[in-house]
């Protein structure tokens, strides 16, 4: 399998840290969003979203968005499972999922930040403003929903909730975001970093990873 990703994408952490965890070999190809390769037209005919990440299977299937390339991993790999088969513990991990996904993640990824600046002349500080009051916001929701009695999201393994949490826990460190008032996504995120896979995955442990200062 081939992973089209770029080092600091949560979506690519989250796909990256599930293929670890199931121990599925796959090669990097990274696709350097700041200097736009995403939208080359090799790249868009792959995936026309112009996004990552992109799974391509050994027989040429492509498949794109990380929440379906997760389903399709835990349903073609189910061991170790990151998606519960109880209904009820399903909708919990996926509320958390989906939380990370479709609430907090659109509205903080890299072309919405540089619209904001090219489309509406956001300065940087104000880029970063927005950046963090919608990642606060996400994160308090996140926070009343999880449980302060467990090592991870749901239980003594880590699953989808997890892998959402953890990448998106990078990116508001990234951003400075003040994360006192959430104890809960602390605690998870820091044991998701003591499991080698997930810690395999982490940005700066990729091959196209930079050193910015």
């Amino acid at each position: 399998m081939k992973l089209y990703s770029y080092w600091r994408s949560t979506t690519s952490y989250r796909v990256r840290a599930a293929l670890n965890l199931k121990g599925l070999s796959f090669e990097t190809v990274p696709v350097d969003l700041v200097a736009g390769e995403q939208t080359a037209p090799a790249y868009t005919a792959l995936n026309p979203g112009a996004g990552v990440p992109t799974l391509v299977l050994d027989d040429g299937t492509v498949l794109t968005q990380s929440l379906a390339i997760l389903d399709y991993i835990d349903a073609t790999w189910p061991e170790p499972r990151l998606i519960p088969a109880d209904p009820l513990e399903r909708a919990r991990v996926l509320t958390v999922a989906h939380s990370v996904a479709l609430d907090i993640h659109p509205v903080n990824n890299l072309r919405v930040v540089q619209a904001l600046g090219t489309d509406f002349g956001a300065t940087p500080a104000q880029k970063k403003a927005w950046m963090q009051s919608w990642m606060s916001k996400g994160f308090a929701a996140l926070e009343a929903q999880l449980p302060a009695d467990t090592p991870f999201a749901f239980g003594d393994v880590p699953n989808l909730a997890d892998l959402c949490i953890v990448s998106q826990m990078y990116n508001a460190e990234r951003w400075d975001v003040a994360l006192d008032a959430f104890p809960n996504l602390t605690r998870i995120t820091a044991n998701c970093l003591a499991v080698p896979a997930i810690m395999a995955a982490h940005p700066d442990n990729q091959p196209d990873a930079k050193e910015i200062k």
